[in-house]
């Protein structure tokens, strides 16, 4: 596999990160600021670099390069695969009555079944229902297909999320990648490092990712309650204090996160699903905790396997960034260090993480943790 990275910062020229080589029909991952991305002649830009390439955007609250985390940027991942093949399907959401569990079962029934041996997915994350995204993608898989991958990002501002695959950034899109080849060996894993803090409380009112009630009383007056002087900067103020969530019909408790509010109904939307009856608890966490947490993501995804990892793709949430706030790279350098040289690392802070728990096939919608996703050929 080759690889060649660039990033370009405040519309600078484009930096190489590494070295430059040639690569033949290359798929060309980019993440930015959604802000870059609504340049009309961003697709022409990357297509000029790459012209014979298969080029497929998000946008991210940050990108993960080999080298550091890159605001206010867009950076670029290229891959050259010599014993693999991949093949890409998209599906838009916008304009039209949103089933985000068929979207998924849709969008995963577009791939080949022979061969497919790995799915990666960039998708919208302003209003898809990621954990019914996620179940609809899990209902084909036969035991032994992986799917990671994220939700876009819009920082803090919570507007609107863009992806697109050899086109220009969109609103509503979700891309996949499958890849295909015998060679191919794909491990992960997924930590939080968060920890639950103050009272159970039961979800007394919820419909789908919406939640009203907890204990009989509306939940954003609870989380007003908790954020005193800080609530007046919710959503984004939220996303310190995800939930614990223990459904009655899940063995492992799920994280949460808000990703917006709703006055009137005095309610909270999150990233995915919350089931009536299920037990939630506040979270909070420090620096030293995330960066742990990442540590032993990079050592779990590297433990069983054969060969040495030629490129990480690795997907946080936009709270774990929050909390690291100027220190947002220890993170991604603990898990740099455990990879060693020779690995290539790329990746995006989201809305929202694409991976089944550690030791399981299924792939959920997580929030707040590191997923790491380790490729050779």
């Amino acid at each position: 596999m080759k690889i060649v990275q660039l990033v370009k910062q405040n519309n600078k020229d484009w930096t190489y990160i590494g070295e430059n080589q040639e690569l033949k029909e290359p798929l060309v991952v980019v993440f930015g600021n959604r802000l870059l991305l609504e340049d009309t002649s961003v697709y022409d830009e990357i297509r000029t670099i790459f012209p014979d390439g298969h080029i497929v955007f998000g946008s991210a609250c940050a990108e993960i390069s080999s080298r550091t985390v890159n605001e206010n940027s867009i950076t670029i991942t290229a891959m050259e695969f010599e014993r693999s093949q991949f093949v890409i399907k998209t599906s838009n959401v916008l304009n039209r009555d949103l089933d985000s569990y068929k979207t998924g079962n849709d969008l995963i029934k577009q791939f080949p079944e022979e061969g497919l041996k790995y799915v990666f997915v960039v998708s919208e994350g302003s209003f898809i229902n990621g954990s019914q995204l996620t179940q609809g993608m899990s209902t084909i898989n036969s035991g032994n297909l992986l799917i990671t991958g994220g939700l876009c990002g819009d920082d803090t501002r919570f507007e609107k999320t863009l992806a697109s695959y050899n086109e220009n950034p969109k609103e509503g899109e979700i891309v996949a990648i499958g890849f295909y080849g015998d060679s191919l060996e794909i491990t992960f894993s997924i930590h939080g490092g968060w920890t639950p803090f103050g009272p159970e409380r039961i979800v007394t009112k919820s419909k789908g990712n919406t939640l009203y009630e907890l204990d009989g009383l509306p939940a954003l007056d609870l989380y007003k309650t908790y954020l005193g002087d800080k609530a007046k900067d919710l959503p984004g103020a939220a996303l310190l204090y995800p939930l614990n969530v223990k459904s009655e019909d899940e063995e492992q408790s799920i994280v949460r996160s808000i990703l917006n509010i709703n006055e009137e109904e005095n309610a909270v939307i999150l990233a995915g699903d919350i089931k009536q009856n299920s037990k939630v608890q506040l979270m909070m966490t420090n620096v030293d905790n995330i960066a742990n947490a990442s540590e032993r993501a990079a050592t779990q995804a590297l433990e069983f396997r054969k060969n040495k990892p030629e490129l990480a793709m690795l997907v946080s949430c936009i709270g774990r960034k929050l909390v690291l706030d100027q220190r947002v790279e220890e993170e991604i350098d603990e898990v740099i260090e455990i990879l060693g040289e020779g690995t290539a690392v790329s990746g995006f802070y989201s809305y929202g993480e694409i991976a089944p728990f550690h030791g399981e096939m299924a792939c959920q919608l997580h929030n707040q943790t590191m997923t790491i996703t380790l490729i050779s050929e």
